[in-house]
């Protein structure tokens, strides 16, 4: 059973409402993969990504999760109801990587009425683990959306 909002939310339809937000677009990441309760997205390693020492960047990596959490937590929710805003975000870095591309896939740990966490695992293409982050979400009432308890 998916957890997204839309059952008809397709790869495609993900993408045109991801938009490729300027921040995204400007280090190269590339929604790849929705499944019933993931989204996965690429990221280059190249001079968009890296630090000075020629190794990924870890704010590259946090880029990455905080997208791809950000964008899977919208996905389960009413957009004519609700939006979600970031809260609280960590990463640790396990390995290092020169070049090539990162896959993050990212999966809830807790779907709540007020708050989301997602963990968010980002791997080489040899499926070795680089950076483990985990999002936090407030979910918020749209002012239109909320009843007068008065009435």
């Amino acid at each position: 059973m998916a957890i997204w909002f839309d059952d008809s939310y397709t790869l495609d339809a993900v993408r045109a409402l991801h938009g490729g937000t300027h921040l995204d677009h400007h280090i190269g990441i590339e929604l790849e993969a929705l499944g019933p309760d993931f989204l996965s997205a690429s990221m280059p390693v190249d001079e968009r990504t890296r630090q000075p020492y020629g190794l990924l960047h870890g704010g590259a990596s946090v880029v990455l999760a905080e997208s791809l959490g950000s964008m899977a937590s919208f996905l389960t929710l009413d957009p004519a109801r609700e939006y979600c805003v970031g809260i609280d975000i960590n990463a640790n870095h396990i390995r290092s990587i020169r070049d090539g591309r990162v896959l993050g896939t990212a999966r809830p740990i807790h779907l709540g009425k007020t708050t989301q966490v997602w963990e968010i695992r980002i791997c080489d293409d040899n499926e070795r683990l680089i950076c483990i982050s985990r999002l936090t979400m407030a979910i918020l009432q749209r002012r239109d959306a909320r009843q007068d308890p008065r009435t």
